[in-house]
């Protein structure tokens, strides 16, 4: 497993921090997704070969919200 940590822009509330978490939660390859409102971020633990940063990346703009 690997992890990284995505900056997550535009969230304002629990309800954000849910909706992000169910779409990283979501794709395949994902193991967990802990996302802090106060922090701006995602920590995510998830399998290299199935996944990529960028897909992360794209899920959380898809839903709404800016990530780097």
């Amino acid at each position: 497993m690997e992890t990284t940590t995505l900056k997550v822009e535009g969230m304002s509330c629990g309800g954000c921090v849910k909706s992000v978490t169910n779409v990283l939660s979501a794709l395949p390859g994902v193991a967990r997704a802990e996302v802090s409102l106060e922090e701006k971020s995602a920590h995510v633990e998830y399998e290299a070969g199935r996944v990529t940063r960028e897909d992360m990346k794209r899920a959380i703009v898809d839903a709404g919200f800016e990530a780097e």
